[in-house]
């Protein structure tokens, strides 16, 4: 989920689903909505007590534009001055295969239109494969 950091998405508190835990985002160029993604309970309840302590009349979560600079200012202070922004996406991808999430929930999830993208570009699978041939129950045909 991305709040306000690319060109083509931007959230708006209305766009925050607090009962369902759900966030919707919208592309900023046709705004029209691009889906909603289930976001989990925890992270929704620090969502809403961030949102809660905002002036009643801002619209956007965030006040200011997050971009690159904002996102190096961010990892020098915690030094992880080599994070990408987008390594966050793909480590999103990577925990989700590595917790068995098939690769058609995932490519939903990142939004992908092929399976093989979600594989090839987003999915670290070696864990998952590693984990599948452990199930092999090899012990019991030596």
């Amino acid at each position: 989920m991305t709040f306000s950091k690319s060109n083509n998405r931007t959230v708006v508190i209305s766009d925050i689903d607090f009962t369902n835990s759900y966030v919707t985002t919208r592309s900023k160029k046709t705004r029209k909505s691009m889906g909603s993604r289930p976001v989990p309970v925890s992270v929704m309840a620090e969502l809403k007590k961030y949102v809660s302590g905002l002036d009643a009349e801002q619209e956007k979560i965030f006040n200011a534009r997050f971009g690159q600079y904002r996102w190096e200012k961010i990892r020098q202070k915690v030094g992880l001055a080599d994070l990408k922004f987008h390594d966050l996406r793909k480590t999103f991808g990577s925990l989700l295969a590595q917790n068995g999430i098939s690769t058609v929930v995932t490519q939903k999830l990142l939004e992908h239109s092929s399976p093989n993208l979600t594989n090839k570009v987003y999915i670290n699978i070696d864990p998952v494969l590693r984990h599948a041939v452990d199930q092999i129950p090899v012990g019991d045909w030596l």
